[in-house]
């Protein structure tokens, strides 16, 4: 097993200047728990939103410089350590003269893994890592452990650290910008749950992107277990050459050692013996693409000595996240769901086929680099029409013109979701699931899908007044 936290090296020496740059979730978190550790702390914010703000306000009330609107160059610059958010680019100005400078830079997870008294079950991915991070908590919690969710699902490592007590396991969703700025982070269990291209508006190419993803292992030990995906071979050439333990998922067939689903949707389970969890049909998520991601959460808490009958009870209770996926109502024969965390062309089509029915799809956003030509041969099989909104919306267009009806609707979300529902017959499904990240009109995923659902609501009745 990993080192405890009284083993760890500390991330810096007390007395140090410590520089967080970005006053986010984990941003507030860092500056707190590097202050507490004794790090002399200068903290800042490029915007002067709100959010920021109250985040400088508060640590500022607890003794903490904190400014927003800026960062001082200068003081980054005299920082024996800098922690980093993940959303600040390695090409932006601000990390680029910290490069040139030679300050050692590190992410929030790392800082607040070194004073992290948990296990941890580590989790990355394309897709799928939220979903599974909650399902990974939960079943832990399901059979009495004290577990939580952190990481990339919004909760800082940071925050966990500063409590006390600390719970048994943290589930950890680890982004690849967060993989990027690690230098020790550890795991008693990783998880490998897929691979495709994406963030290609940040990455060079798909190998940088990939190369940032096997960071995960970089800790890894004789005593590492791993979790792998069978039925994807990148992630298994990914972990070719890996110490430790390999356990591996499958929704195709059975496997040596780890968990798999059986043509009559049984999920089972082999490690010293085998097995049965589930059947398939009483996991409360839609598509196929989520029985992989229990199967690979069931398989990581077995390997945390979690009991057969207590994987499978957190299983099928576990209701899906907000805007992943989710049923979000139906009208007039028609369902909405909302799955605005789908913010790559890999999740997109994920989404597309979970549905048997016709589809009409809500498409757009902030454009990363994909092109949407490859959702074509699921759009043709499932899709009614598209609705392409937001800066990506003539490339949507252009791209799948020839596969697919697909208009453009330049006004807010509210209008969309009207073209949308315009467009839909009883027996459909409306899908937000824009491929796109959100920044062109939204500040994040979570507020566009929540934008939509409340569109969604302000339909007019059939038969009402209009």
């Amino acid at each position: 097993m990993m080192r405890s936290a009284r083993d760890r090296l500390p991330a810096f020496a007390a007395g140090s200047k410590v520089a967080v740059l970005g006053l986010g979730v984990s941003g507030e978190a860092a500056a707190r728990l590097a202050a507490s550790t004794g790090g002399v702390v200068y903290a800042s914010d490029a915007s002067a939103g709100p959010g920021p703000e109250a985040a400088a306000a508060r640590l500022l009330a607890e003794g903490i410089d904190a400014e927003t609107g800026g960062h001082d160059v200068q003081r980054v610059l005299t920082a024996d350590l800098v922690i980093v958010s993940p959303g600040i680019g390695p090409t932006s100005e601000i990390r680029r003269r910290i490069s040139e400078a030679g300050i050692r830079t590190i992410a929030e997870v790392e800082l607040g893994w070194r004073d992290l008294e948990s296990r941890v079950i580590a989790i990355t991915g394309t897709n799928g890592k939220t979903t599974t991070t909650g399902l990974v908590a939960h079943v832990l919690q399901a059979s009495g452990l004290r577990a939580i969710a952190a990481g990339n699902i919004g909760l800082a490592l940071s925050e966990i650290a500063l409590q006390d007590p600390q719970p048994d396991w943290v589930a950890l969703e680890l982004s690849s910008f967060q993989l990027a700025d690690q230098e020790t982070l550890g795991s008693d269990i990783g998880v490998l749950l897929n691979l495709s291209p994406d963030h290609l508006d940040r990455y060079r190419d798909v190998e940088s992107y990939y190369a940032d993803k096997r960071r995960l292992f970089d800790s890894a030990t004789q005593e590492s277990l791993w979790v792998l995906n069978a039925d994807d071979p990148t992630c298994i050439d990914l972990a070719t050459g890996v110490s430790g333990e390999h356990f591996h998922f499958s929704t195709r067939g059975s496997v040596d050692r780890g968990a798999w689903a059986e043509p009559d949707g049984m999920l089972k389970c082999r490690l010293d013996s085998e097995v049965e969890w589930m059947l398939a049909s009483e996991l409360r998520l839609l598509g196929p693409h989520n029985v992989a991601n229990a199967l690979a959460a069931g398989l990581a808490c077995a390997l945390a000595g979690v009991e057969p009958d207590a994987i499978a009870a957190g299983l099928s209770s576990f209701e899906a996240l907000p805007h992943r996926l989710q049923p979000v109502g139906e009208r007039d024969g028609v369902l909405w769901v909302n799955d605005s965390k789908a913010t790559n062309i890999s999740a997109t089509a994920v989404a597309l086929r979970s549905f048997d029915r016709p589809v009409v799809l809500i498409l757009g956003g902030r454009h990363k680099g994909e092109a949407y030509s490859s959702l074509a041969p699921d759009l043709k099989r499932r899709a009614r029409a598209v609705v392409a909104y937001g800066e990506a919306a003539p490339r949507v267009v252009s791209d799948l013109r020839e596969s697919v009806d697909a208009l453009t609707v330049e006004s807010g979300i509210g209008a969309v979701v009207q073209a949308a529902a315009d467009l839909a017959q009883p027996g459909d499904v409306v899908l937000l699931s824009p491929a796109c990240s959100s920044y062109d009109m939204f500040p994040n995923y979570r507020e566009r899908g929540r934008a939509f659902e409340d569109a969604f609501r302000a339909l007019p009745v059939a038969g009402g007044p209009s």
